[in-house]
């Protein structure tokens, strides 16, 4: 089983020769971190200035990595890879750093009409939004320090939890379940303690609400023990999606200037100790559980495959997805589903202008994560040679 990610045929079965050669020239640029760096600095001065680059960054990184700037725009790479992959999408508005009141309501709105368009298409099982589209940053920061609010911060509370009930609501009313990311551990307490009440009102049957776990956080495994004997006691399902995490540089760069011990685990090896101790606890509790793996480490991967054999666990057992973002890792994503396996790749989408912290965040990400542009390249490098045989 351990050769299963190897197929680079189904892999890339979606891309024509042109969008390899653009994937390969993609992570070959990533690869080289001055490159990177200059690149990010170069595009964000091009933006601002209101430079013609639009139409290049469409070509290139945003096509690759993004869906579309809006829902219509992505139908096109749903249906493909629905129909031509098994690989359902999860339709990710990724616009970023928004501060004001009208910003945060739009935001809302927008995953309310997503949610309508979601509930029409069976190639779309999830919503997801993330706690800061909803409220401000700073506020989060507050309320997860446990620092007295004023009462006009009380009042922009109140409305960040009107915002969180009104697209739980809606996600209930259609029984689409939606995933809440996670985000920065500074602002997370205030994040999980709120999604943890809204489990108890809207999972009382099944998992609607899921919240998110990195767990590069050496005491995440610690919390979800401690929610899922919660859950039992209250009565309610727990929905969780499980990640590595995606601000490590960020943490512990914090934990250093203020003075705190880092919250993110000493190395990458007991990282994915943490991820894998959590992923078993989890499948061996699915009585109360349903869990979105979202992982592009294969390692894990084959481990929740073994286990999901070794508890007797269908393929298709709805508590049980893989996920992936849209643009990386299609050997663990189409390979999966080719087996059988629930897979979803997270695929963004916005105004170009405004997906670009996203996709910056993405660049940097596979230069800094060891070993994943290497296998991309490694893998896209296969199938070139492997078509012109």
């Amino acid at each position: 089983m351990n050769v299963l990610f190897d197929n680079t045929k189904i892999a890339f079965k979606l891309k024509s020769d042109a969008d390899l050669e653009r994937a390969y020239f993609l992570f070959k640029m990533i690869a080289n971190e001055p490159l990177v760096r200059i690149g990010t600095a170069v595009t964000n001065f091009a933006l601002k200035a209101h430079l013609p680059v639009q139409g290049l960054i469409r070509a290139t990184v945003f096509d690759h990595f993004c869906g579309g700037v809006d829902e219509e725009d992505c139908l096109p790479v749903i249906d493909k890879m629905y129909t031509q992959g098994k690989v359902s999408s999860v339709l990710d508005y990724s616009v970023e750093g928004k501060e004001e009141e009208a910003q945060f309501d739009a935001a809302c709105q927008k995953i309310l009409k997503i949610l309508d368009f979601v509930d029409e298409k069976e190639a779309i099982p999830f919503g997801v939004f993330k706690p800061t589209g909803f409220g401000r940053f700073e506020l989060w920061k507050k309320k997860s320090a446990g620092l007295l609010l004023t009462p006009e911060e009380e009042e922009e509370w109140n409305r960040i939890i009107e915002r969180f009930h009104l697209v739980c609501r809606k996600a209930h009313d259609c029984n689409v379940p939606l995933l809440i990311d996670a985000e920065e551990s500074w602002m997370q307490d205030a994040a999980d303690d709120l999604v943890t009440d809204l489990m108890n009102i809207y999972n009382k049957k099944k998992a609607i609400v899921y919240n998110t776990l990195q767990m590069y956080r050496h005491d995440r495994h610690a919390y979800f023990q401690k929610l899922h004997q919660k859950a039992i006691k209250e009565g309610f399902v727990i929905g969780i999606k499980i990640v590595r995490g995606a601000y490590m540089e960020k943490e512990n760069e914090r934990a250093k200037e203020k003075g705190y011990a880092s919250p993110i685990c000493k190395d990458k090896q007991t990282t994915d100790q943490n991820f894998d101790n959590t992923l078993e606890y989890i499948l061996s509790n699915l009585e109360h559980i349903s869990v979105f793996i979202g992982t592009h480490n294969e390692a894990s991967c084959y481990k929740a495959i073994d286990l999901m054999s070794q508890y007797n666990l269908d393929k298709t057992d709805e508590r049980i997805w893989f996920g992936q973002l849209y643009g990386m890792s299609d050997h663990i994503s189409f390979n999966l589903a080719e087996e059988g396996y629930q897979v979803a790749k997270y695929l963004p989408f916005g105004p170009v202008r405004d997906v670009m912290p996203y996709l910056i965040r993405r660049a940097e990400e596979n230069t800094s994560v060891a070993g994943q542009t290497t296998r991309e390249l490694d893998l896209i490098s296969k199938e070139r040679k492997r078509r012109k045989v």
